[in-house]
């Protein structure tokens, strides 16, 4: 496969060889195709999530999203922390 790769691009990559951060341009291509790989893969992830939440609406599973709502959720959140947090600290050692 054959890459063209921008001006600014090129003197980029000549730039990270020069101080050692890559051996070859292939590597500092490499690189930046797996940091496009997670992030895809992040993508994916999150729309997958969004995708399940966007359901769970659907069947009427949802919170209202009001002032009260989040104060009631925030302290849910901190209960549960509390009581994990207790009984991490009681278990034996």
């Amino acid at each position: 496969m054959e890459v063209r790769l921008t001006d600014d691009q090129e003197a980029f990559v000549r730039r990270a060889i020069e101080a050692g951060r890559f051996g070859r341009p292939e590597d500092a291509l490499q690189e930046a195709l797996s940091l496009w790989e997670q992030r895809e893969r992040k993508r994916a992830e999150f729309l997958a999530t969004l995708n399940d939440a966007k359901t769970s609406v659907a069947r009427g599973e949802g919170r209202p999203i009001t002032q009260q709502a989040v104060r009631d959720l925030a302290a849910e959140v901190k209960k549960r922390g509390r009581s994990r947090l207790a009984a991490d600290q009681s278990a034996p050692r």
